[in-house]
Formats: structure tokens, C-alpha cells, sequence
């Protein structure tokens, strides 16, 4: 490993051990709202240790909390997971692992450790940045998950603290800094319109299902590539005859840069005869 690259290990190292804490400390959110939600400690750490995907985490439990069925919460959380998918295939070749170690870099890849590893110019600090970023986070998470579960069951009872809504509050908290763009709020105004709509009609769980199908629909439609518009250019009276491309005959004092001209004239042709 030359110089060069040892420097850029180190500084994937630094980035991911920062990430890890600064990603994990949402663990005890976690850990708090899945008790506040109905799961017990047990239940709550075998989630977080097996699931491992914040997003699906807290999708999972604002489902749960809201009093939608095992099934609705589950497909949720699967529906959110779905980008790990496409992040595995992107890191796949880059990582170029095999057996035990293949399954558990399936894993660890969330969005951080994506990021992170993608973010290096070498593969040698891809590789690094990857690891440390998912180990690290995969340690502070869960042992502050474990932290906030025990914080929220001795809290007793989450409606006497007002809690009870928290885990969709803190969802949607999660969710509120990425609707960047103007289709992005436009989705989600109508997944939430959708999802409303539903309520006093369907068991509770599918409404949220329903706003994630049509989500998904306006996304599609909505990354389609756009046919070509093709533009006629204006083309002023008289500069018909003006070749574009410098190929073709020219009119008389029409301007090349190739070609020294007269003086008053740049670029045009000389009228001058040449001597023999």
C-alpha cells in the first residue's frame, strides 16, 4: 500500500467513525419509541439487531404505534428496505467479496455505509470507509437502542407522558429534510391526502400502505425521460448563405479566423490578386 493510500484510509476511517456516532445516537430515539409503541425490550432488540435499517425501524413502529397489523408494518418496512437492494448492487462489484463475509456486507449496507464507501477515490479506503461505517454504526446503535428501551420502559404507561404518538412524530421528523424538491412535495401532500382519506374506511396499517403505492406511482411517472423538444433556430435575413461549420463556399467579406484578411477587414478574404 503506497503512502498515498494509507492517507486516504486514514481519512475514511475518521469519516466513518464520525458518521457512526452521529448516526447511532439516533438509537435511543429508537430504542424509546419502539417500547413507547408496544414492543417489549426483547422484541425491540431483536428488531434493531435483525432489521438494522433506521428508516424501516421507525416505519415499522409508527405503524405499530398507530395500530396497524403486523402484516401492514412489515411490508412497510420492507417497501423502505428496498433501496439496500440497489445499494448492494452497486457495492457488489467494488467490494468483490465472497462467503460469510459477502452475507454479512449485505447487512451492514444502509445509507451511510453506501455513502461513505462510495465517496472514496481508492479501493482500499472504499473498503475501509465501508467496514468502519457499518460496524461502527451497527455497535453504537444498538447498545443506544438497548439504552433507550430501557429508558422508555421505565417510563410506564406512554400515554401518561403524551407519547403515544411520538413514533410517527419522529418519522416524520426523519422524512420532513429530504422532500427537497417540488415533485417530492407533491407526492407526499397527496400520499398524506390519500392516506386520510382512508382512514374511517380501511383497518388501520393499509392506509399507509396505500399512500406508499401511490408515492411510488408519481415517482415512476415522474422519472420518465421527457421526449425531445426540437427547436427550429432563427436564422436572420441575408446570413442564409453563411456556412455554419466553415464548410462550402463563402460570400465575399464573410469572416473565417482561419484565414488573414485585410486590414479593416479581420478574417476576411483578400481582394488582391496574387502574383504569379
Amino acid at each position: 500500500m503506497t503512502p498515498e493510500d494509507r492517507f486516504e484510509v486514514r481519512a475514511a476511517v475518521r469519516q466513518a467513525v464520525s458518521v457512526s456516532i452521529a448516526t447511532g445516537l439516533y438509537g435511543i430515539s429508537f430504542g424509546a419509541l419502539s417500547v413507547v409503541a408496544g414492543l417489549d425490550l426483547a422484541q425491540t432488540m431483536v428488531l434493531s439487531l435483525l432489521l438494522f435499517s433506521g428508516g424501516s425501524q421507525f416505519a415499522l413502529i409508527g405503524v405499530v404505534a398507530s395500530g396497524g397489523t403486523s402484516g401492514a408494518a412489515i411490508t412497510t418496512a420492507g417497501l423502505l428496505g428496498l433501496r439496500n437492494t440497489l445499494y448492494g448492487a452497486q457495492l457488489s462489484p467494488l467490494l468483490a467479496l465472497h462467503g460469510w463475509r459477502r452475507v454479512l456486507a449485505a447487512h451492514l449496507t444502509i445509507d451511510e455505509s453506501t455513502a461513505v464507501a462510495t465517496a472514496q477515490k481508492s479501493r482500499a479506503a472504499l473498503r475501509a470507509g465501508f467496514w468502519w461505517t457499518g460496524i461502527g454504526i451497527f455497535v453504537v446503535w444498538n447498545l443506544l437502542t438497548l439504552v433507550g428501551a430501557l429508558a422508555g420502559d421505565a417510563m410506564g404507561d406512554p400515554k401518561a407522558w403524551g407519547l403515544d404518538a411520538a413514533a410517527g412524530a419522529a418519522f416524520l421528523a426523519l422524512l420532513w429534510p429530504r422532500l427537497a424538491s417540488r415533485v417530492m412535495q407533491l407526492t407526499a401532500a397527496l400520499a398524506v391526502v390519500v392516506a386520510v382519506a382512508l382512514l374511517p374506511f380501511v383497518p388501520p396499517g393499509i392506509p399507509v400502505l396505500a399512500a406508499g403505492a401511490v408515492a411510488i406511482v408519481i415517482g415512476q411517472v415522474a422519472r420518465q425521460p421527457r421526449q425531445p423538444v426540437t427547436v427550429t433556430e432563427y436564422v436572420p435575413d441575408g446570413a442564409a448563405n453563411v456556412p455554419q461549420d466553415g464548410g462550402g463556399e463563402q460570400t465575399p467579406g464573410s469572416s473565417d479566423p482561419d484565414e488573414p484578411g485585410d486590414v479593416g477587414r479581420p478574417g476576411g478574404p483578400s481582394d488582391r490578386t496574387e502574383e504569379p
